[in-house]
């Protein structure tokens, strides 16, 4: 498959410390030249976090806060206004900092499945526990996602734009994990052929070849992901056990690109030598050409970065970005 991004681009899962769009829109470029991505900065609070973004970009479907969470509701209000302003500053830092850049531009997003699982329905009941609400949803966000797309290659026309579909709930999704609202129960589990038709069709949005699913749980359904259309998987190297190397070189053999995990999210002593070892032994294992490995492989941190110190930070894309230059001199 042709990647849009070059052979040793590195990249991050998302998220970031700090408050300052344009200094972390800085930073990002400064270290990730290969495939930047628009930072989230859940620090600013509701709206940029995680689900308060992802259901911004729902149409026709508004939300609050409610004391146990986002939730959907009738009419749109001062928490949905919240969170599309930060997205329309963020967007807009985006078009200054992008404006003469050419090349793959990665957009974040939460997935269909994170997103019903967490959402409420106005009764209190999560969104996943009704199956026409999780297709409404589903649906909806696919639209929202179209029109966010094109705003984002509308404002940056010399970015190829990639987009990842954030599903950390998926495992407890496909396993029934996901709680009730009494905490003493959980949502039955939801069956594989539907929420890979479901991921498939939020998936579509995107050309072939620009998207990319993020699971850094150790269950990650890696053939379900390749079965929903993804062209790139996401995950932590460190969470994902031994037993999964041959799902890990099928997807490798089916042409996908593989975005490893390889240094913590959290703060701790890290370098190219402790980062390189990880990412050798993965490839010695799956048993392909070390020269095919810089065009195949995507370093990342492990999982987000917005619980790290902002030099940590720094120097976690700073080692990933090393890796990526390490990996393209072999081949």
């Amino acid at each position: 498959m042709t990647r849009l991004w070059p052979p040793g681009a590195a990249t991050a899962v998302g998220s970031l410390p700090g408050a300052d769009i344009v200094e972390a829109l800085r930073l990002v470029f400064d270290e990730l030249p290969g495939l930047p991505h628009l930072p989230e900065l859940p620090a600013r609070g509701p709206g940029a976090e995680l689900i308060g973004r992802g259901a911004a970009l729902l149409v026709d479907l508004p939300v609050e806060i409610a004391p146990s969470g986002w939730r959907l509701t009738a009419r749109p209000g001062r928490d949905l206004r919240r969170a599309g302003d930060i997205m329309a500053r963020d967007l807009d830092a985006l078009q200054r900092q992008a404006e003469e850049y050419r090349g793959a531009l990665k957009i974040q997003a939460t997935g269909p499945w994170t997103l019903a699982a967490s959402l409420e329905l106005p009764s209190g009941h999560r969104v996943i526990s009704d199956h026409g609400a999780t297709r409404e949803l589903a649906a909806s966000l696919a639209e929202g996602l179209r029109l966010h797309l094109a705003d984002v290659a509308r404002r940056v026309p010399g970015a190829s734009v990639v987009l990842q579909l954030d599903e950390p709930s998926l495992p407890a999704v496909i396993l029934g994990r996901v709680p009730t609202p009494s905490g003493y129960g959980t949502v039955r589990a939801i069956e594989a052929t539907t929420v890979e038709q479901t991921l498939r069709s939020v998936l579509a949005v995107a050309p072939f070849g620009t998207r990319a699913v993020h699971c850094c749980s150790s269950d990650v359904p890696i053939e379900l992901l390749r079965g929903a259309g993804a062209d790139a998987l996401a995950l932590d190297l460190a969470a994902v056990g031994d037993t999964r190397r041959d799902a890990l070189g099928e997807a490798v053999e089916a042409g996908l690109s593989l975005w490893v995990g390889v240094v913590p999210a959290t703060d701790g002593d890290i370098s190219l030598e402790s980062a390189r070892p990880p990412v050798e032994r993965l490839w010695a294992e799956l048993g392909f050409p070390r020269g095919q490995l810089a065009s195949a492989v995507v370093p990342t941190p492990g999982c987000g970065l917005a619980g790290a110190t902002p030099a940590y930070a720094r120097r976690a894309l700073r080692v990933v970005a090393e890796l990526g230059r390490w990996m393209s001199e072999l081949g």
